[in-house]
């Protein structure tokens, strides 16, 4: 039976749980900042010489041989700039030389980055923060073995107003295989790709997935098929200093750690009346259901536990009680739940209001399984799944969820960190339903 919430509160809100992390950011620093500092360092036997002397008839002294230069370097911020735009990140170029080494000391995020092909050219990988000083030293060798150091220094734009986000995974808790990571953010985000590029997931098992913006305020990661169980995940956003929309800026990086249970996976069919239960990818149990009758059906689709509660009060037309071992698949309100009071109907006939009735004992055993994100896929029924009324993400095909990246590349995530790739690069997928993936598409 659905639950009927007395305060009317937008469900929509349980999509986020904890951690602020992306601001906006628009206004100038006024920190005066040092000039920048360049040293030449020739090889050494190239000075001048001297001819002989002790003769009348001795030449005049030859003229001194050219002195090698050391290769051109140009750093950008330049040295001295003061409300420099942090999404523009840190660059260093040398055109008659090699780069041999970029260092970069700041009080804030460390900086790192990456040469280009023949190290020519190096630049940060990430934004850098706002409001923020910063000590670039470069260092470049020429073909003859001259070589120059240059050292810049400049300080990031200060933020006027802010733009926040939060995460709703917790600290170190577990969830089931089917778990989007789920950022909401507190204002529309129109650069899309850029909040995309700066985000950094490390799975302790190879993982690929995609990142799928759901309006402008919500984005999410969902992996193509369900994650691998047992699987350790740490978030980075680098959303400090990334212009997220016109005049916003990140201000702070995110960083959360959690993990990847067992696979519990839920399919239940309207019109067999039965609900199988498969662990760790094995049939563990296959219980009789009643679910929602007709103008009440359950709807199709594929969803993920949202939460549960030991009882729920229940509130509807001619009910009003507490029902133990609920576990909630909708925000509308649809559950796996005991009702006891129509276990004589469960296996042949739908009596319930929306929800999946079970039988105490049964309905106990699969409370005590649940934790937020595990699957459960429901087949059979003539009412169709709505969008958003719960964890839909797995109502998309794969092609669905990249068409909803801003970048529009998968993300391969491994133990080193993670990659965006094209789709057409990725290793086939072989996948089934219900145990490695969702039935995609059956909530229509």
């Amino acid at each position: 039976m659905p639950y009927m919430p007395g305060n009317g509160g937008d469900m929509r809100r349980m999509r986020t749980v904890s951690g602020a992390v992306l601001a906006a950011v628009l206004g100038l620093a006024l920190t005066a900042c040092t000039t920048s500092t360049t040293t030449i360092v020739r090889p050494t036997g190239s000075g001048s010489g001297t001819a002989s002397a002790g003769s009348s008839s001795a030449k005049p002294s030859a003229s001194a041989s050219p002195s090698p230069t050391g290769p051109l370097v140009t750093i950008a911020p330049g040295s001295g700039a003061t409300g420099a735009d942090p999404s523009q990140g840190i660059a260093v170029t040398t055109a008659d030389g090699t780069l041999k080494n970029v260092t970069v000391t700041t009080a804030g995020d460390p900086v790192t980055g990456t040469y280009a092909a023949g190290r020519k050219s190096w630049h940060s990988v990430y934004a850098l923060d706002v409001s923020q000083s910063y000590s670039v030293t470069a260092t470049a060798t020429s073909a003859t073995g001259a070589t120059t150091t240059k050292t810049a220094h400049f300080r990031t734009l200060t933020p006027k107003s802010t733009v926040t986000a939060e995460i709703f995974e917790g600290y170190q808790q577990t969830y089931g295989v089917g778990m989007p990571i789920i950022l909401t953010f507190s204002q529309p985000i129109t650069n899309k790709a850029a909040v995309e590029k700066s985000i950094q997931l490390t799975t302790s098992k190879r993982v690929v997935g995609a990142w799928y913006w759901d309006g402008n305020e919500t984005l999410d990661f969902r992996p193509r098929d369900f994650w691998p169980a047992n699987t350790t995940v740490s978030f980075a956003g680098h959303f400090n200093g990334v212009l997220a929309a016109p005049g916003r800026y990140g201000y702070h990086t995110l960083t959360q750690t959690f993990a990847i249970g067992q696979s519990v996976i839920a399919v239940a069919s309207t019109q067999t009346h039965r609900t199988q239960i498969y662990i760790n990818g094995k049939l563990t149990y296959n219980w009789p259901i009643s679910s929602g009758k007709p103008g009440d059906a359950t709807p199709d689709g594929s969803y993920l536990t949202i939460e549960k509660e030991n009882p729920v009060r229940m509130i509807g037309p001619g009910y009003n009680l507490l029902v133990p071992w609920s576990v909630r698949f909708t925000f509308s309100g649809d559950y796996y739940h005991d009702a006891y009071w129509s276990v004589g109907e469960q296996g042949f006939e739908n009596v319930s209001h929306g929800c999946v009735n079970l039988s105490p004992a049964d309905a106990m055993t699969y409370y005590k399984l649940a934790v937020p994100g595990d699957p459960i896929t429901i087949t059979g029924s003539p009412r169709p799944g709505t969008w958003d009324n719960g964890w839909t993400e797995w109502f998309l095909f794969w092609n669905q969820l990249l068409a909803g990246s801003a970048l529009h590349e998968a993300v391969v995530a491994t133990p080193q960190g993670s990659t965006f790739v094209p789709p057409s690069a990725l290793r086939p997928n072989t996948a089934k339903a219900p145990l490695g993936t969702a039935a995609a598409g059956n909530d229509l």
